[in-house]
């Protein structure tokens, strides 16, 4: 029988923060659609005799961000140097932190297939970012603005064992890092970014296969689908009992494969040391308290809140807990109502369904929260069909009218009177006696002629539900 093997695991995720200042000088940190070379100093740039001094900022992004995830705050963290030439490395070498980066052995939550599983986090530490190489028909240019920009790089265990699971985690990862406002995470922008680690092993062994580390993977696609093909990749080494090298390889975006770019890197290649211009980071419980009591309720946390309390589905409360501005429009919206499932369907399915079509997000909408909760009382006080509702949504996204306004206006009310109601039934028996005659012998499908008769008679604004109660209440007694 062939040899099943197991994929083993592990990312390492590059998140930009957003600070206002880069890691080491005051350069704004923004330098998307900027001109090259145009937001850099003498510091980022690396040049003889200029100091770096840390942005306070960051750190406090980065203990907020390691707490989120389940992280330790040791006392002290501090730089280290990190030895390479490139050309997009002004300095020579990296700042970075080797030995005590600010926060260590965390873990996040992830769901797949309803199962939940624990990921470990084995670091969170502080490193500002190299330039940008840009390769013309003429030769290769470098952008230097991107250089000194604070990073936080995420190193999880290897605990993953599948693309779908590693997917997971990545996204959950830009969550929480949203959320608590560390960093925006646009990876259009290059705002994230992963390295993967990845290697196979007979299924029942304990030791561990060759790790070939995959780079430029800046998409969650781009991530499934590098892990997708190393596994074939490999797979096919392993059974032709070829070796399989323990090297680094970049992601070919284009053909969707990865190629050889050099053996994997040991830290002594690195030569790292202390940074000696910047002395080592105290942190003491008082200042990680104080960050921890500012973070606010995380994505997982408020899943597991809102099918608690409103009992609404797996996939509704997940899609709502992942952006924070979703969350609180929703959050809002169950302050005015009971009917929790109606309004989040109508939440959900209809206005993200529009919102979406537009290429908008839940803060372009003219809907607000009071407003669809009040559509959902609407159709749960049986004022309205769903099918009027379909109606008057539409009418509400583009004018930010109140749902009553437009019922009365279009004259969409639901006849619900049961007098009223009896009386077109009635009619609705003498049109059709057949129908009638067979719900009198037994045959309930033949009801259905008969409700639509009363329907077309109120331009379907009848109650159905009552409708059909009115009439096998005549029909059987």
């Amino acid at each position: 029988m062939p040899t099943t093997y197991e994929t083993i695991i592990g990312l390492e995720i590059h998140v930009q923060m957003n600070t206002k200042t880069k890691l080491f000088c005051t350069c704004d940190n923004d330098s998307f659609n900027k001109e090259p070379n145009t937001n850099v100093c003498e510091v980022c740039m690396g040049f003889p005799g200029t100091l770096p001094v840390t942005n306070k900022e960051a750190i406090e992004k980065g203990i907020i961000s390691g707490l989120a995830l389940n992280c330790t705050i040791p006392s002290t963290c501090k730089f280290d140097r990190k030895h390479y030439f490139y050309p997009d490395l002004p300095k020579g070498f990296q700042i970075t932190q080797y030995d005590e980066p600010i926060a260590i052995n965390g873990h996040i939550e992830i769901t797949i297939d309803s199962k939940k599983k624990i990921i470990g986090i084995e670091r969170l530490h502080l490193e500002d970012d190299a330039g940008k190489l840009i390769h013309a028909n003429s030769g290769t240019l470098v952008d230097y603005n991107r250089s000194g920009t604070p990073l936080m790089e995420i190193v999880s265990k290897p605990d993953l064992r599948s693309k779908e699971e590693a997917s997971a985690y990545a996204r959950s990862v830009q969550q929480i890092m949203r959320f608590v406002g560390s960093s925006d995470a646009d990876m259009e922008k290059g705002m994230m970014r992963f390295d993967l680690n990845i290697s196979l092993r007979p299924v029942g062994s304990e030791k561990l296969g060759n790790k070939v580390e995959v780079k430029n993977l800046n998409s969650f696609r781009s991530l499934e689908k590098a892990i997708t093909f190393e596994i074939e990749r490999q797979t096919k080494m392993l059974e032709e009992n070829d070796t399989i090298k323990k090297e680094t390889r970049g992601w070919d975006a284009e053909k969707e494969i990865s190629e050889s770019q050099r053996s994997k890197e040991e830290a002594a290649d690195y030569r790292y040391f202390p940074e000696p211009d910047i002395p080592p980071i105290h942190i003491d419980s008082a200042w990680s308290e104080d960050l921890k009591n500012k973070i606010p309720e995380l994505p997982q946390a408020k899943q597991d809140r809102y099918r608690k309390v409103y009992a609404i589905d797996a996939d509704h409360a997940r899609i709502i807990s992942e952006e924070f501005d979703l969350a609180d429009f929703f959050e809002e919206m169950m302050d005015y109502t009971n009917a929790h499932f109606t309004a989040t369907n109508l939440l959900v399915t209809d206005l993200l369904g529009m919102l979406n079509k537009e290429h908008q997000s839940i803060t372009d909408t003219k809907i607000k929260p009071k407003q669809l909760a009040e559509l959902a009382n609407a159709i749960n006080d049986n004022v309205l069909s769903t099918k009027m509702a379909k109606e008057v949504l539409p009418v509400m996204f583009e004018t930010g009218k109140d749902p009553s306004t437009i019922i009365e206006e279009k004259g969409l009310k639901q006849v619900s009177d049961k007098h009223e109601l009896e009386q077109i039934c009635k009619k609705a028996i003498e049109a059709m006696p057949k129908a009638a005659e067979d719900i009198r012998n037994g045959n309930d499908k033949a009801i259905g002629a008969l409700v639509g008769f009363v329907m077309k008679e109120t331009k379907g604004q009848a109650n159905p539900g009552k409708v059909n109660q009115i009439l096998l209440s005549l029909l059987r007694h």
